[in-house]
């Protein structure tokens, strides 16, 4: 190894130490904090309530609903009531561009929950608190969703979840990045510590550039920054809707002139001005020559409500909070609707004639002027925009909003573009061309959130407990494993035909046996007689068993999946335990061209021709882990031995990036193909006969089945679109007893679902007579067929056997 390279190494390895470390020491002082973390959260329980229904997500413990079908899963971290809207856009465009994904939101703070619950619970599948920054709370939350990518919105720095999410195997990326002026000196002087913090995100979309720099300079990795733009530019100005009782007020009092005082803030500095005595002092110089003026003041903080009503009483001026509409209160002109509800202020910015922003009296660093300016209004700023210094400068330079130097000035600044029309409607038009100008961060934000989709790989996040116990049995599970196949091995016996092997790593359902019907379909269309090796799992008949192609045979004597083989009629079907004995005796009573072996790679007696794998394109690993912690069968390096891969239920627009990656980790020459399960149509099982896909869409069943996986069934219902009311899962191979088709009938009559459902599969572990015992009901199977990417590599296979 050469000077240069091996100083590279020792850095890394100096570098990860160090990190280590660092990570070790700020989990020993949060676990010292704990007691006033309690202390903490004891105090705002006592405070508001409200903070003790969510208090259990807080500590990693999700609804029992969010363990839903595995799938894809996007989980956006927005903090607080800016950072909900702002991703309001993106949901609404990732669910344009990864339609199979599941999408889960946390927040941090109450309003921001009922803001989320107001825009988002019918775009995603769940919305929650975010889990406070200890790996435990974290790890249950990662256990329950899983998430391919964690999103997080701004700049919410954890370093625990940043860490624990990578762990998973989830993609991290920062969407709508920004440090404000106000938190850059606090970041600079504790840069030692999250340096390495800012180097675990694989992508982090910011702003603008001179944001880019800043990260940059706090220590991010430079090709992994890049500017995607503010989300708040994509604002959906016909989304935001004026509530129908601020529309009746209006109507009924017939204002002359409208005032929205947005989000406006206390002091910041003892020096600082409180906004809303600004903004209602100001109101009253303009309402002694506006009788007609209705002012709409919204503070930004749903704990400033109270203290602006006292303001307004203070003041001897006519008010009615927004949340009394509807009641006795009356209110005269000029006057005050005071806005204390949440997720409303865009849909009140159509009624304005002209708008305050608030945080920029007071320094705060202001509020961003997108929402407003989406509606062409003239807005009113203060000195302090820091916050937003890209948006700020484009706007003060094209003159897209009126700056004032102090409070003092704000009323005359509402007057004259109260009485100049031209002129605010000059300043409103030029706000909403530059909103209109930068808008499509979403787009890029979602495009990029779909390419690291592609490219994880997750993994099971195990408990401490379950480390310790099942870790250490999956040690034993793997010295037992090698010691059978250093047996196993001694001797290995070849057949006289080419076999191929169709095996998996994982327990469970892989897709193995579609796979395996494929082939021999395949096979069968290259004018070459294939037979089929199988153990047989399950049936009752021990002895070796051969069978004819379409020669029939019952199920106990051949078991559910060996039933299929049998059924399709294209192989003789040998059944055993040792394949090298059954496919003996098939050379010399059939005398096929190519043997495949079902479920062999674990098969090392029987010599292979052609080892393929199949991965599940969900959960490719198993959980990561080899069992009993995992459901891998023997390490993941173990696929070196693979010719082919085969990503099993693969989906049509996916490349599979993360999974091809894994692969070549360890196997660079081994291939890999996607195969896309196919459903053809449904099979009623009383009459054989078919329906279309379609005649089950929107409508109620009932689904079962008992395969490896059940949970890929039932993503299959749903992607057909079908209302799944009750889905019941058994165990591979199950065979059904007259009381299980008892219960699935209570099902089908409590819900009014129209049929029962089920797989090919299970069909062969049904019951005698349970048609009778299901009179009345719909019970049909999915017929399916697997699709390979590229179908004409099942003959260069067979071109690589027989050669």
């Amino acid at each position: 190894m050469s000077a240069p390279k091996a100083a590279t190494i020792l850095k890394k390895r100096n570098a990860l130490l160090r990190d280590t470390i660092l990570f070790f020491l700020y989990r020993c002082c949060q676990y010292l904090a704990f007691p006033l973390l309690l202390f903490y959260l004891g105090f705002r329980v006592a405070k508001d309530r409200k903070y003790w229904k969510g208090l259990h997500e807080r500590f990693g413990w999700l609804p029992p609903s969010f363990r839903q079908t595995p799938r894809e899963t996007i989980w956006l971290h927005a903090i607080s009531v800016g950072e909900v809207a702002a991703c309001t856009s993106l949901v609404a465009e990732l669910k344009r561009q990864c339609v199979f994904a599941r999408i889960f939101v946390s927040v941090g703070t109450l309003a921001g929950r009922e803001v989320a619950e107001q825009m988002l619970r019918a775009r995603v599948e769940g919305i929650f608190y975010a889990p406070v920054d200890y790996c435990f709370a974290i790890r249950r939350v990662l256990r329950v969703l899983r998430p391919s990518v964690v999103a997080v919105l701004e700049t919410e720095i954890w370093p625990n979840l940043w860490r624990e999410a990578r762990h998973s195997g989830a993609k991290l990326v920062i969407v709508n990045g920004r440090i404000s002026d106000r938190a850059l000196p606090k970041y600079r002087r504790l840069g030692w510590f999250f340096r390495p913090v800012l180097r675990l995100p694989d992508r982090m979309l910011v702003q603008s550039e001179s944001y880019r720099q800043r990260f940059l300079e706090l220590g991010a990795l430079a090709d992994s920054v890049s500017v995607g733009g503010n989300l708040k530019y994509d604002f959906a100005v016909e989304e935001a809707v004026c509530p129908a009782a601020v529309r009746e007020l209006v109507a009924s009092l017939q204002p002359e002139h409208i005032w929205v005082a947005a989000s406006t803030m206390p002091r910041a500095e003892p020096d600082d001005p409180d906004e809303d005595a600004v903004v209602l002092e100001a109101f009253q110089r303009l309402a002694a020559k506006r009788p007609k003026l209705l002012l709409l003041l919204a503070p930004r903080r749903p704990g400033r409500f109270d203290s602006a009503e006292q303001e307004l009483r203070q003041r001897g001026i006519d008010y009615v909070r927004r949340s009394s509409l509807g009641t006795a209160q009356e209110l005269r002109l000029p006057g005050v609707l005071l806005i204390d509800t949440l997720g409303e202020l865009a849909g009140v910015y159509r009624l304005a004639d002209v708008v305050f922003l608030g945080g920029s009296l007071a320094r705060r660093g202001g509020h961003n002027v997108l929402e407003p300016a989406f509606f062409g209004k003239p807005i009113i700023v203060g000195p302090n925009m820091q916050n937003f210094p890209d948006i700020a400068a484009e706007f003060r330079a094209e003159k897209g909003y009126c700056e004032i130097g102090s409070e003092s000035e704000l009323a005359d600044a509402v007057d004259v573009l109260l009485h100049d029309e031209p002129l605010a409607k000059e300043i409103g038009e030029k706000a909403r061309m530059l909103a209109d100008r930068r808008r499509g961060a979403s787009k890029r934000a979602a495009v990029e959130i779909a390419r690291l989709l592609d490219c994880a790989v997750v993994r099971h996040v195990p408990s401490l407990a379950a480390r310790l116990t099942l870790g250490t049995l999956g040690q034993l599970w793997q010295m037992g494993l090698a010691s059978h196949r250093w047996y196993a091995g001694k001797k290995v016996h070849r057949l006289r035909s080419p076999v191929i092997s169709v095996g998996a790593l994982v327990m469970g359902g892989t897709g193995k046996t579609p796979l395996v019907r494929m082939l021999a379909h395949e096979i069968r269309a290259h004018n070459l007689k294939p037979a089929i090796l199988t153990r047989g799992y399950r049936r009752r008949r021990a002895k070796n068993l051969t069978l004819a192609p379409g020669e029939g045979a019952p199920v106990s004597d051949t078991g559910d999946e060996a039933q299929l083989f049998v059924r399709d009629g294209h192989a003789a079907v040998g059944i055993g335990a040792d394949r090298y004995a059954v496919g003996s005796s098939i050379e010399n009573e059939f005398h096929p061209d190519v043997f495949l072996l079902d479920d062999g790679f674990q098969h090392w007696a029987l010599h292979r021709d052609l080892n393929i794998v199949t991965v599940d394109s969900i959960d490719p690993l198993g959980g990561g882990h080899v069992f009993p912690l995992g459901r891998l069968r023997e390490p993941q390096e173990s696929i070196r031995r693979a010719h082919v891969v085969v990503i099993a239920r693969g989906r049509p627009e996916r490349d599979y990036r993360g999974i091809r990656e894994l692969v070549r980790k360890y196997n660079p020459a081994a291939p890999v193909y996607a195969a896309i399960l196919k459903p053809l149509h449904w099979v009623e099982i009383a009459t054989g006969s078919t329906m279309a896909l379609s005649e089950l869409e929107g409508r109620k069943v009932v689904g079962f089945c008992g395969l490896g996986d059940p949970a890929s069934f039932q993503r299959t219902l749903e992607d057909l679109h079908a209302e799944v009311v009750h889905f019941r899962g058994f165990r591979d191979h199950h065979r059904y007893s007259p009381q299980d088709i008892t219960e699935l009938a209570g099902m089908i009559k409590k819900s009014g679902a129209c049929a029962l459902v089920t797989t090919e599969k299970d069909v062969m572990n049904l019951p005698d007579g349970c048609e009778r015992a299901l009179a009345g009901t719909l019970l049909v199977f999915l017929k399916i067929r697997v699709e390979l990417a590229s179908q004409e590599v099942v003959g260069n296979w067979l071109t690589q056997v027989s050669g």
